[in-house]
């Protein structure tokens, strides 16, 4: 009997303490949940936006923070780094009718969370549509070889537009940037023959150029290889010229200095006599000639009179030689 009292003392001694065992780990436990949902962490470039009650309280900001325990709840994460999103491609129909596909990538970045939290359901599919829609609107206005020339114009009127839109929802768009314009197959083939003539123009042009500077450049070198010739030439009769001068003027005055020294030597002592000897010597020597050529002369009647002869030239010579002593005295 004591035994079994003893047994269930026993056994509700060991039931009270589980319980409290398991009381105290569901403290625990209850501690432990309190306790993380008490103490928040943000990290670097995100925020989060806190509701109480399912009402806005505040927004959070990078670091560490506090919370009411089941009043104060994470509605909503955003990340404050810009954002690349994907614009899928649509098909676009031109000024001139020609149907493009067209598709790009769209920049942008949340300015203020609690707008972009409660402004719009979602800020990044809303940013998309209306950058598709402002594509039709630009492509529209554009005919299908200016929109290739036409980029940096399409990417700023779609930036415009989108960020325009977007400033209620606390989105910040940098920028827009196409990425591929697709036209038809039979578009592709007529624009790449225009091209294959375009570039073939270009070539005969360029060669039709180049043939014609070269004729020009030949032209211009035969021109200053003529003048240059010309030049040349002119150099060598001015020298020719000048050379025969000088020679001309250097036997002038080599026969004028012989003379002045033939009338010196003849006003001197004995020249006379020396110049009578001179011409009878020479008119000998001539006559002596007739014998041995066909010359004809003409001789004077009296051949035996030299001595009359010598004394006409030596009268002449005299009467020369007293016009020179003149001429010098003068």
């Amino acid at each position: 009997m004591l035994a079994s009292i003893a047994r269930g003392t026993l056994l509700a001694a060991t039931s009270g303490e589980i319980t409290v065992t398991i009381i105290l780990v569901g403290i625990l436990v209850f501690a432990l949940v309190v306790f993380f949902k008490t103490i928040r962490i943000v990290p670097q470039k995100q925020a989060y936006i806190i509701e109480k009650l399912g009402k806005y309280s505040t927004t959070l900001e990078a670091g560490f923070h506090i919370l009411v325990p089941f009043l104060d709840k994470v509605a909503y994460k955003h990340t404050l780094k810009e954002q690349a999103v994907d614009v899928p491609p649509q098909q676009c129909i031109t000024k001139d009718n020609i149907a493009v596909e067209v598709d790009g990538i769209l920049y942008m970045q949340v300015v203020d969370p609690k707008k972009a939290s409660y402004g719009i359901n979602n800020y990044q599919f809303a940013s998309a549509q209306l950058a598709q829609t402002t594509m039709r609107s630009v492509m529209g206005k554009l005919e299908l070889d200016k929109t290739f020339e036409e980029r940096e114009t399409i990417n700023s009127a779609i930036v415009d537009a989108v960020d325009k839109a977007s400033d209620p929802w606390g989105v910040k768009v940098t920028r827009y940037e196409v990425k591929n314009i697709l036209p038809p197959q039979s578009i592709k083939d007529a624009m790449e023959k225009q091209m294959r003539a375009e570039r073939e123009k270009r070539a005969n042009i360029a060669e039709s150029e180049g043939d014609r500077q070269a004729k020009i450049n030949r032209a211009e070198g035969d021109r200053q290889e003529m003048i240059a010739r010309s030049e040349g030439e002119k150099q060598r009769r001015i020298n020719e010229a000048e050379g025969r001068a000088v020679e001309i003027l250097r036997v002038a005055e080599a026969t004028a200095n012989g003379i002045r020294e033939i009338a010196s030597a003849i006003n001197e002592k004995g020249g006379v006599n020396a110049v009578n000897l001179r011409i009878a010597e020479q008119y000998l020597n001539e006559f002596g000639k007739l014998a041995k050529t066909n010359n004809s002369i003409i001789i004077p009647t009296n051949l035996a009179d030299i001595a009359g002869v010598i004394k006409s030239a030596a009268s002449v010579i005299r009467d020369q030689a007293e016009t020179t002593g003149q001429t010098e005295e003068v």
